[in-house]
């Protein structure tokens, strides 16, 4: 069912402002469809893919970075919301009569305790990941440590992208200015980082909810599936960089020895090691052999390096070359067989051993001699 308002003014009890509805976009664009909603829910709700189908883009960051909302609690929540985000979008006639009674009630958003934890909560996250991203220890004769200045941005952005979901929103300047006053908290007081996110998320999302939350009033203006997709490629890149930035410089491995190496130590070594320098050249001479041969060819010798019929590994196993003859192999299967035959050994451990050497010999005798036996056929096929 469409429901079409051309202009409908009604007057606010709290105020006495006016509410505007004009004719939604989504009327023209298409409707979504709450099938389509839960489908994307299902199979890639932990990326937000049904929120990016509902416009929420916003909300389909959120999703993916967290993985589905705190590794799946939004989205398990979402099973129970997906109705309402559906007519949210297509601006359904009994959400809108229930939304201008809200504005009708209260003059600004009242308190929500999920929103508000949920502002804490990634406020939290993404200054933490801010901080994470900052060398301990010095890059290039540089201490990196004043770059901690951005986590209240970080933890600001958090704030405003949790405030500014669905029909509520507000500036991100009072949410910043309070993250930045808990700034000489960390400076001067010398609280630990924990404590001082804690502290600072707390005041970010309290300055937010009481100064800068409102109603949307008016729809949010279209735009393409390609920007919006470029906008959230964006910020996806920002943020796998800045936990790229905390794996390369402050991250450990451990070798076989239980030693930590940083991750940039590591990744150095890697690529002057005798395993990549040895991978580096095969790499080249495909690339030179394939600029002789074509692709085609290149593909076909792969595969036959590759040994999908295990045709060289049985050579292998029976000790000769792949131009021995049907009865050179068979000679010395014969050979292998009587030296390995698990009879012929009283040790249970060495009798295990010689049982699996012997079923190799079986098997690589086999594999060579159904593939004597095929090019045979062909080649009296091709003969005829």
């Amino acid at each position: 069912m469409n429901f079409k308002l051309s202009r409908l003014n009604l007057p606010l009890a709290a105020n006495g402002n006016e509410v505007t509805v004009t004719e939604s976009t989504s009327t023209i664009m298409g409707k979504k469809n709450v099938a389509t909603a839960y489908l994307l829910w299902l199979f890639g709700g932990f990326l937000g893919l049904h929120h990016l189908y509902l416009e929420r883009d916003g909300q389909a960051f959120l999703w993916w970075c967290t993985l589905g909302g705190y590794v799946g609690c939004g989205w398990l929540r979402d099973i129970f919301h997906i109705p309402e985000y559906v007519a949210d979008a297509n601006e359904d006639e009994s959400f809108v009569k229930k939304h201008i009674e809200k504005l009708r009630k209260h003059d600004k958003p009242p308190f929500s305790t999920n929103r508000f934890f949920g502002m804490i909560v990634v406020a939290y996250l993404w200054s933490s990941v801010v901080m994470l991203a900052i060398p301990y220890d010095e890059v290039g004769g540089v201490n990196w440590q004043w770059m901690n200045i951005f986590a209240p941005l970080g933890c600001a952005l958090g704030v405003w992208t949790v405030g500014n979901i669905g029909r509520e929103c507000g500036s991100i300047w009072w949410c910043l200015v309070a993250a930045y006053a808990t700034y000489p908290l960390y400076h001067y007081l010398w609280l630990d980082d924990s404590n001082w996110l804690t502290v600072m998320t707390f005041c970010s999302a309290f300055a937010f909810d009481v100064k800068s939350k409102q109603w949307r009033r008016t729809p949010q203006q279209k735009k393409s599936l390609k920007r919006r997709l470029a906008v959230l490629c964006v910020c996806g890149a920002i943020y796998l960089s800045l936990w790229g930035s905390f794996f390369y410089f402050n991250g450990k491995v451990v070798d076989s020895e239980g030693e930590e190496i940083p991750v940039s130590e590591a990744i150095h070594h890697f690529f002057t090691s005798p395993w990549w320098v040895d991978l580096q050249q095969s790499l080249y001479e495909t690339w030179k052999f394939a600029q002789h041969n074509g692709w085609a060819e290149t593909w076909k010798q792969i595969i036959d390096l590759s040994d999908p019929h295990g045709e060289l590994n049985a050579y292998k196993v029976l000790e000769v070359t792949n131009r021995a003859s049907q009865s050179e192999i068979t000679a010395k299967w014969r050979a292998l067989s009587r030296e390995w035959h698990p009879d012929k050994i009283k040790d249970p451990q060495k009798k295990l051993i010689a049982q699996e050497r012997f079923m190799e010999i079986q098997q690589a005798y086999e594999i060579l001699s159904n593939i004597k036996n095929r090019r045979r056929r062909q080649n009296k096929k091709f003969a005829a």
